[in-house]
């Protein structure tokens, strides 16, 4: 999302620049050092070594430091936290918009300090309150950071961003004063299947679902891993579908973990972290569906990616696909097992995968064009 922000902003004539949090301070960059990130990103250039003062960051990962190390040779300016606004005076015309687009930098001294040296309007991007609805999928200190984020965008913010009305209708709830929201979904795309990008072992013959995401608490992979092993004691091992699960690894969810560490060589069961976009595409063409019971969500765009590419998708039926989705997925109810067992059961026994597609409707779904044309009406 961040990399699609600054492709659409490298392509307005007006002056931009990039403002970067780093562990030795904060940089500041122009539209010609943007454009290298962008090109970085994008995989054309490489990040270049690693500077002398990135060896105080040596646990850093090399990416990051090398990175980081790229990034302040190319600054127009570099500062400590103290000095910002000095800097960003210096560089920036007055009235300068501040647009956030993460969670990161969101303390209220780094947006009074940009208030400061800007004197314009202070934007941000919030994806979601899960951290606050759901604490306990969280990991340990990170609801309090979240809240004193949160709490800084409330107080300091012109404007939020809103990536659904469930997302702003919840913002509502956990901030007593909270600024003007803009309603912007998120630009959903399309990407182009990659069948060569995918393990030479993977059995594609064999029916099977994809499942999507980081492997935490709160995406129920403990869920699917029980339907799984419920199949298993009522089918031959000939006759079990797949079941591919797309994600690294994340946080408290050591049970799992060693679930699938158990998981023998002949599983159904395949853990493929680090696809490309490409691959998975091509993972969801040939599948009997995506399956995602995920238990929170403030947006969710794998099952939008497999509504534009014509997949069924299974998902729990929350507020926000409601929204965004509408009638298009099969709604399941999270908590009782035997439903999910049930869908996959009536899937692999379809001859086809077109036979549970045909009464589908259509997914018209929302454009970058679409989400800047808003945004952009405001900030």
């Amino acid at each position: 999302m961040e990399l699609a922000y600054l492709d659409h902003l490298l392509q307005d004539d007006v002056p931009l620049f990039g403002l970067v949090r780093t562990g030795a301070g904060y940089l500041l960059l122009d539209h010609v050092g943007l454009g290298a990130v962008r090109d970085a990103f994008h995989g054309r250039v490489p990040w270049g070594p690693v500077d002398p003062l990135s060896w105080l960051f040596r646990k850093r990962p090399e990416v990051v430091r090398r990175a980081e190390s790229t990034l302040r040779r190319i600054a127009v300016g570099r500062c400590l936290s103290g000095r910002l606004p000095g800097v960003l005076r210096r560089h920036l015309p007055e009235g300068t918009v501040y647009l956030n687009t993460g969670h990161t930098a969101l303390d209220r001294p780094a947006l009074q300090a940009i208030r400061d040296g800007t004197k314009g309007p202070i934007a941000v991007l919030i994806h979601d309150t899960i951290p606050l609805d759901h604490p306990e999928y969280q990991r340990p200190g990170t609801v309090d950071l979240f809240r004193s984020r949160l709490d800084a965008a409330g107080a300091e913010a012109d404007l939020i961003l809103c990536n659904s009305q469930f997302t702003a209708d919840r913002l509502r709830a956990h901030l007593t004063d909270c600024p003007d929201l803009l309603i912007a979904p998120l630009g959903v795309t399309r990407a182009a299947p990659d069948p060569a990008a995918l393990p030479a072992d993977l059995d594609l013959d064999r029916p099977y679902f994809v499942t999507i995401g980081t492997i935490e608490p709160r995406k129920a992979h403990d869920l699917l891993l029980d339907v799984w092993d419920e199949l298993a004691r009522e089918y031959p091992a000939q006759d079990l579908p797949g079941l591919v699960i797309c994600g690294s690894r994340g946080w408290n969810n050591d049970a799992v973990f060693a679930r699938l560490d158990a998981l023998p060589s002949t599983s159904p069961i395949r853990e493929l972290p680090g696809l490309s976009d490409g691959a998975i595409a091509a993972l969801l063409r040939r599948s009997r569906g995506l399956l995602f019971p995920s238990r929170a969500e403030g947006y969710g765009l794998p099952p939008l990616e497999a509504a534009l590419s014509g997949v069924s998708i299974y998902l729990r039926d929350l507020p926000v696909y409601r929204e965004t989705l509408g009638d298009i997925p099969v709604y399941v109810n999270e908590t009782e097992g035997y439903l999910w067992k049930n869908v996959v059961e009536g899937q692999v026994t379809s001859r086809h995968q077109e036979d549970v597609n045909v009464t589908r409707p259509t997914f018209t779904a929302p454009t970058w064009a679409d989400h800047f044309d808003i945004v952009c009406t405001r900030v």
